[in-house]
């Protein structure tokens, strides 16, 4: 019974997204340091967030809510693409993994395999590297 009202409230709004995560996890920590050093600052921010994020999801305005969360994964996108490649790299043992010196290609060859002649599959520049 409670569901079928909540989805009734929530029709035609907003809901969640990827920034809306974020507020949330960011309130989540300044609220946390509150609790520990008593900053009524770190309590204010958590609050501004919480009220930011509930504003987001309850919204009506359904394209000014998906022109921000674009915003905000265009900004984020190249922490994310080198956070991938960290782990990516970290992980895979059987791998190594190259820049094309020409147009900056990440580029994975096997490990172990001597000196090879490495292709590069947008540019097509061609360079020798030690697997």
């Amino acid at each position: 019974m409670i569901r079928r009202y909540m989805t009734r409230f929530m029709a035609g709004r907003y809901g969640g997204d990827q920034l809306n995560l974020l507020l949330m996890a960011l309130y989540l920590i300044l609220y946390a340091l509150f609790l520990f050093t008593q900053i009524l600052a770190f309590e204010l921010l958590a609050t501004v967030l919480v009220f930011v994020s509930l504003f987001r999801s309850l919204s009506r305005n359904l394209e000014a809510r998906r022109a921000e969360n674009l915003r905000f994964l265009q900004l984020t996108r190249p922490i994310v693409r080198r956070w991938n490649t960290f782990r990516a790299r970290t992980h895979d043992r059987e791998h190594r993994y190259f820049k094309c010196p020409n147009c900056g290609q990440q580029m994975r060859v096997p490990r172990g395999k001597g000196r090879i002649t490495v292709h590069c599959r947008s540019c097509g520049a061609v360079f020798e590297e030690k697997s």
